[in-house]
């Protein structure tokens, strides 16, 4: 992975993390909130139902002359204590002995308390002015509730990482894929350019010193179209999307036969020689991409094809072919080998475009592509042209 890819990986990481964790949070803090409300609220009528029982006890002990005496209520998370009315203690179960007389409901760090008053009418007879209830089961909830909450957040940060990082690389793996493509592409034009191009550069310079004048001649047309096919499938591949292409009626044979004349001269300085068998067929396609299938399959033929060999190219009622004795193509590549960017085993390389270019002109008008090919015999590609047959 370079630079440019852990920069982009991190940056995706950064905001879907970020951002799913944030609304996470959110949400857990909601939760969190309704939750402790819930345990303030259960806490508040326990501890006030416990202190109203308590006051009942205490009264009726008054009015049958008795004494009251304390005992432990049912709800084991209460405690509670007596006191007068200066605030000493008369009994206490209390852990925490200070408490704010004042406020019926207050909250330290530890516990949460409830003050209940006794009415006024009795405080001369009654020594018992004040009844505390005492509970820590908020502040013991809260805490829970905090690692309860944390535990999730932490486990979901770390499974939301995880997928996170998985479709990252999902959502990476193509463009991956689509950048070693182009870096493949790049290194490969500059190999099949160079070849055209020194063979232009030699011939050139044979040429201005008067050697082989025919043959410097025809070793620089034959470069000057390698380069010009290889321009045109390159322009195609990456403009095709913006030009404008109109439908019109084509002399078929007439086309190809013009095609056959333009690869000649490099079909020639491989000592290839291109039979044509052409029979009058009419169609209504593009010119440029009824150009682009027939001019990829014939220049595909002169490049994988062997020195001194021939190459035939027919039409047959509307049935176009082209076939050569060259390198052939392996039964478990020949789906993949209308792929962009995928190259035959040829040592001269080539771009991988002009098949693909073939198969998507084919798909657009429903021409039905076929291919036979044995490894070291040759291969055969054959395009029905009925969809588009006048």
């Amino acid at each position: 992975m370079n630079k440019n890819e852990k920069k982009a990986l991190f940056s995706f990481l950064f905001i879907y993390i970020g951002s799913t964790v944030l609304i996470l949070f959110i949400l857990l803090l909601s939760y969190y909130k309704k939750e402790i409300d819930m345990v303030d609220r259960q806490c508040s009528i326990e501890m006030r139902s416990a202190a109203n029982m308590l006051k009942a006890n205490i009264l009726n002990a008054y009015m049958e002359k008795k004494s009251f005496i304390p005992t432990n209520l049912k709800n084991e998370n209460l405690k509670y204590g007596l006191f007068n009315k200066k605030g000493k203690i008369i009994y206490s179960q209390l852990e925490n002995s200070k408490v704010n007389f004042d406020k019926e409901a207050s909250h330290n760090e530890t516990h949460s308390f409830h003050v209940a008053k006794l009415e006024e009418q009795h405080d001369e007879k009654i020594d018992i002015k004040y009844i505390v209830i005492e509970t820590n089961q908020l502040i013991s909830e809260t805490q829970k509730l905090k690692i309860y909450i944390s535990i999730i957040l932490l486990l979901a940060t770390c499974f939301i990482g995880c997928i996170g990082y998985l479709l990252a690389k999902l959502l990476l793996k193509p463009v991956r894929e689509k950048v070693e493509q182009m870096d493949k592409f790049i290194k490969d034009s500059a190999h099949e350019l160079n070849t055209p191009i020194a063979v232009l550069m030699t011939s050139t310079s044979a040429l201005k010193q008067g050697r082989n004048t025919e043959k410097m001649l025809k070793y620089i047309i034959s470069s000057a179209k390698q380069i010009s096919q290889l321009y045109n499938d390159m322009h195609y591949s990456a403009f095709s999307e913006q030009d404008v292409f109109l439908d019109v009626n084509i002399d078929f044979a007439e086309l190809i036969k013009d095609s056959v004349e333009f690869f000649q001269d490099i079909a020639i300085t491989k000592g290839i020689k291109i039979n044509v068998e052409l029979k009058k067929c009419d169609i209504f396609m593009d010119k440029t991409k009824t150009q682009k299938i027939v001019n990829n399959l014939i220049s595909n033929a002169i490049k994988y094809s062997n020195k001194d060999t021939q190459i035939t190219v027919k039409l047959i009622g509307t049935i176009f072919s082209v076939q050569d004795f060259g390198i052939g193509i392996e039964q478990k590549d020949q789906e993949e080998i209308f792929k962009r960017y995928k190259r035959g085993e040829n040592f001269e390389g080539g771009f991988g475009i002009g098949l693909d270019i073939v198969n998507e002109v084919c798909k657009e008008y429903a021409l039905k592509i076929s291919l036979k090919s044995k490894k070291n015999e040759g291969s055969t590609f054959f395009i029905d042209f009925k969809s588009v047959a006048k």
